[in-house]
């Protein structure tokens, strides 16, 4: 802008003296020729242009030869001015988008991308709002489940003690009576006749015993012959449950002890083709044997009986009190078969007392109480 106003102040001064210079020679040239009278002495010279020019003929030349050099100087300047102008156009065009190019508008990606952040945003708010709020409810429901965990807790152990006092008191699920024996006596038993042979070459025996107490042998029951009294026998002692098939010599003993006062379901079972012995407590498998007396048959026409066992020769003879059991006992069952595991889980379980065996079945088979024992309910 400096320079443009430069060349213009010296256009203007160039103008300026030019015409000055013009106006002075004009103003000279006429004071000389009015003043002095002075006339062309010369004989004109022929043209095609007439008469000779008067003074102020020149003087209007001279007036428009000045004012075509004053439009030729204006034009001049003039397109300078628009070539300048120009110019100065193009530059400030040029800062122009410089300045514009950073706030250039969003490509459509990034338009995109602006419009799915505003969305997020607000949504990401409110999930976080409902991300406290299941917070705060999990951990509402965590402890209302720890205070339900603690209340089953307590109430699982009341159960406990409600069963083991009705344990001591009552009858086993399922069970309308029990023989009791009420002291341990060599005349106090009980026979059993059963309603089948007794000649077995395999059976399951299942009973449901609470003794009142247990010494180094204490017999649940007994099957025995004259020629052998001790074919079958399920006794009890201080540390452990023993079953025998054939002989005191072939037994299977269980480091099991039943608790005395409570009811235990005890299950024993014995195979002659593999001399195979199981022994069960409570559902759950205590012992178990194979290869004992494999081929012998259990013999009939024995004496069956419950608390005691046979060792003379007619009943009620050759009983020995420390033998004898005291307590109750009920559920007595005998098959002529082995038990399937779910089998024997069964007789054990909330109606046990109404599965019955087939040679002898409780309440079907008739055992009758000796010496004090008696029928309880």
């Amino acid at each position: 802008m400096q320079l443009l106003a430069v060349l213009l102040w010296a256009l203007w001064s160039a103008g300026l003296a030019e015409n000055s210079h013009d106006y002075e020679l004009m103003y000279v040239n006429l004071d000389n020729e009015i003043d002095n009278g002075l006339h062309p002495t010369d004989d004109p010279t022929p043209c095609d242009c007439g008469a000779e020019h008067s003074e102020w003929d020149k003087l209007f030349v001279m007036l428009e030869n000045s004012q075509m050099r004053e439009g030729m100087l204006l034009q001049a300047t003039d397109d300078l001015l628009r070539g300048e102008l120009q110019r100065l156009r193009a530059e400030l065009g040029r800062l122009a988008g410089s300045l514009a190019r950073p706030c250039a508008p969003a490509e459509p990606s990034e338009t995109r991308l602006a419009e799915a952040l505003a969305e997020l945003l607000p949504a990401s708010r409110a999930a976080g709002r409902r991300l406290a709020l299941l917070e705060g409810a999990e951990a509402r429901r965590r402890e209302e489940a720890e205070r339900a965990l603690e209340e089953l807790r307590r109430a699982r152990a009341e159960l406990r003690a409600v069963q083991g006092w009705a344990a001591a008191r009552w009858l086993p699920a399922g069970c309308e009576t029990a023989i009791l024996f009420p002291m341990r006596s060599k005349k106090i038993f009980g026979s059993v006749h059963p309603v089948r042979s007794m000649k077995l070459e395999s059976f399951s025996a299942c009973i449901w015993v609470k003794a009142t107490d247990v010494l180094n042998k204490t017999i649940l029951f007994s099957y025995g012959t004259k020629r052998n009294p001790y074919e079958i026998q399920l006794y009890l002692s201080y540390q452990s449950i023993t079953f025998v098939v054939g002989g005191e010599e072939n037994k299977l003993v269980a480091d099991t002890v039943v608790s005395l006062g409570r009811w235990a379901h005890l299950c024993s079972t014995w195979n002659s083709a593999k001399g195979s012995m199981t022994l069960w407590m409570n559902g759950a498998l205590v012992a178990t044997a194979v290869h004992t007396v494999p081929g012998h048959v259990v013999p009939e026409g024995g004496i069956l009986q419950i608390g005691q066992e046979k060792n003379g020769c007619c009943v009620g003879g050759g009983f020995d009190e420390a033998l004898s059991f005291s307590g109750r006992l009920t559920g007595f069952n005998i098959w002529d078969r082995v038990l399937s595991n779910d089998e024997i889980r069964e007789s054990g379980g909330a109606e046990s007392c109404h599965i019955r065996g087939n040679v002898v079945g409780w309440g079907i088979t008739e055992i009758q109480p000796h010496g004090g024992a008696q029928y309880v309910s």
